[in-house]
């Protein structure tokens, strides 16, 4: 199985470089009591990382594939950059969310454009309304982490924070289906192999950690967890496979840790963090020691609706 070069992440930085913002690295070691950075993509366009991958793969497709339309499933975050980097190139998108997705998540992928499909709870209940709708109407698939122009444009954060932060010794990266940490790790390790990287999961949603741990891939009969960014059952093929060759650790962190951390980033760093976005940040605060620093932790999406961020910050 090849893996994503730093050349392929290097050419999708250029490819996404009109389109996806340059996050701000945020010092808050003062209020964590350690060496800690945030790294924001919460202030990405759609308000998650996603915008990287999606646009870089959505800008390589023909035109004869953008004029029959797009097509992903996603909990949110992915659905909500699909149908922004589709209306950029000026591509029809639909989206298959589960029925249980956020409203936030849902309004914003409809702001954007997209025909919204409520498809079952899990990322296999969407995966396979998602092919059947491509067949059926001609679209595209845009999969939401396990393809190598999804992982190459999500790297592109990983060559950005080691321009923001030469020196980082740790990073700490939500792991979903794995489609953020394989990029990342891919760029930083083949750029500054000392860094360590460090997944985090929330313990209810742990798949690349029990796939790890086993030495195969590993589908969960169910997941449970707040974070609902993190909540596929199994990784991706090449996630894996990159998480294997290039990741140094695998963690989890509780729904408390993970609502504490959310609260935390409000009321101490001034950042509006959904529970996905700050699974790094709960792993960073409460590691004990804490880990070799400076570290990052990458905050990676920050739509969470407002009566739900006051159940966080009090």
């Amino acid at each position: 199985m090849k893996l994503v070069s730093l050349k392929d992440i290097e050419a999708a930085r250029e490819r996404i470089r009109s389109v996806a913002r340059v996050t701000p690295l945020v010092d808050v070691s003062l209020a964590a009591g350690r060496p800690l950075w945030l790294k924001c993509e919460s202030l990405q366009p759609g308000g998650a990382f996603k915008i990287r991958g999606a646009y870089n793969m959505v800008a390589q497709l023909t035109s004869d594939q953008r004029s029959r339309g797009v097509i992903t499933y996603s909990s949110g975050n992915h659905g909500q950059a699909v149908a922004l980097a589709a209306r950029s190139v000026g591509a029809p998108a639909v989206v298959v969310m589960p029925t249980t997705a956020p409203a936030i998540k849902v309004n914003g992928a409809r702001a954007f454009g997209a025909e919204v499909i409520f498809e079952g709870t899990t990322s296999l209940h969407r995966r396979a309304r998602a092919e059947a709708e491509a067949t059926a109407r001609g679209l595209t698939m845009v999969p939401p982490f396990d393809h190598e122009w999804i992982i190459a444009g999500q790297g592109t954060l990983g060559l950005e924070l080691l321009d923001q932060q030469p020196d980082v010794a740790t990073v700490l990266v939500p792991v979903g289906g794995g489609g953020l940490i394989s990029g990342v790790a891919a760029a930083i390790k083949q750029s500054k192999p000392s860094v360590q990287i460090v997944g985090v999961e929330p313990s209810g949603a742990a798949k690349m950690k029990a796939s790890i741990d086993a030495g195969s891939i590993q589908t969960l009969a169910s997941t449970h967890t707040i974070a609902d960014g993190l909540m596929a059952v199994r990784p991706g093929d090449l996630n894996f496979a990159h998480v294997r060759t290039f990741v140094d650790r695998l963690v989890t962190v509780d729904d408390d840790a993970i609502g504490s951390a959310v609260g935390w980033l409000f009321t101490q760093a001034k950042i509006v963090a959904e529970p996905s976005g700050a699974a790094s940040v709960a792993a960073a605060l409460t590691a004990d020691p804490p880990f070799a620093g400076p570290a990052v932790a990458i905050v990676s999406g920050g739509n969470l609706a407002p009566e739900d961020l006051l159940k966080y910050a009090h």
